[in-house]
């Protein structure tokens, strides 16, 4: 199983259909959103989607198990296949609000907020965390959260193996300067085969993705998907027995989309930020940045912008 890392400002509902056109497998996640959000917020803004999203999760952050459970009832109402628990985000705003990365060390309210949705969703509820909190480095504390959590009805864990320092590093320093340990979510595999256990953490080839999913259930591919989303398509390919598609073709394929919402009113740079990746690393791929970027907050941009793009790409081809 493959699934794309709920990202702040990154995975809203055009990059989500984007990477279902890339993985027509995987399992895509919303942003993180409050449940004091969903409860009183603009439902449509926050919770509404395209059916070509799914299977789609809602990521939910909260620590009132009351409120926690209005908002996983009011997502399955909505039609989400799963509801996430974010126990993983260690930013300032998140530990002000007494939820993300610092309920690792509330493990008892974890499964309190757990057992309450589980209570008033047919959906699974999972949970998505880290290994510990700052220079916690102790397997067996991060075992017994996890069963902690597991006895209150979760049987889905998404680790990002590596510790959440909730001091002294910025959010982007959280996903590069704790080291990885892997080898956590590997044990936790097999010393609890009746759950099931997701890595996130480091994930960004798709060599390195078909070597953990030797060991573990499946993967979640963050900011590799996004800034190479490319890989995220060859991945899929590689786990289905699909053949790869060229990436104009993938491209062209969303072309309904875009004009579909276009029409509707939306500025073609809210989707077109999410492709700015797609020829990551390839010849031409620096015109393709350029062209999407100078042009798409332009009035009237529409979809010939991309076409541009892409005719600019196949001559910087044409050049290398």
């Amino acid at each position: 199983m493959i699934s794309v890392a709920p990202m702040m400002d990154w995975t809203d509902r055009h990059c989500r259909v984007f990477h279902r056109l890339l993985a027509p497998s995987a399992r895509l996640y919303t942003e993180m959103v409050h449940a004091n959000a969903v409860i009183h917020g603009d439902r449509e803004r926050l919770l509404g989607f395209d059916t070509v999203e799914r299977p789609l999760a809602l990521q939910l952050g909260g620590s009132e198990p009351a409120l926690l459970a209005q908002a996983a009832r009011i997502g399955q109402d909505w039609g989400y296949d799963e509801i996430n628990l974010n126990c993983g985000c260690p930013s300032d705003r998140v530990q002000a609000g007494r939820f993300g990365a610092c309920l690792m060390r509330e493990p008892a309210l974890v499964a309190e907020c757990v057992a309450a949705m589980v209570a008033v969703v047919d959906i699974p509820v999972t949970v998505k965390c880290r290994l510990g909190v700052d220079d916690e480095h102790d397997y067996d504390r991060f075992l017994a959260f996890i069963d902690r959590v597991a006895a209150a009805g979760c049987g889905v864990f998404v680790v990002h193996a590596r510790n959440a320092w909730l001091q002294g590093l910025s959010p982007k320093e959280n996903r590069e300067v704790p080291p990885l340990r892997h080898d956590w979510a590997y044990r936790l595999r097999r010393e609890r085969p009746q759950l099931q256990v997701v890595l996130n953490g480091g994930i960004a080839s798709v060599e390195s993705a078909l070597a953990h999913l030797q060991q573990v259930d499946g993967v979640m591919l963050g900011r590799a998907a996004y800034h190479d989303p490319y890989v995220l398509h060859l991945l899929d390919a590689a786990l289905t027995g699909a053949a790869p598609r060229r990436r104009e073709d993938l491209l062209r394929a969303l072309q309904p989309y875009v004009q579909a919402q276009l029409q509707q009113g939306l500025a073609l740079k809210h989707i077109t930020r999410h492709l700015l990746g797609l020829f990551h690393g390839q010849p031409g791929g620096r015109l393709f940045r350029q062209v999407l970027s100078e042009g798409a907050h332009r009035p009237g941009a529409d979809w010939t912008l991309i076409e541009q793009a892409l005719r600019a790409t196949a001559s910087g081809r044409l050049a290398a």
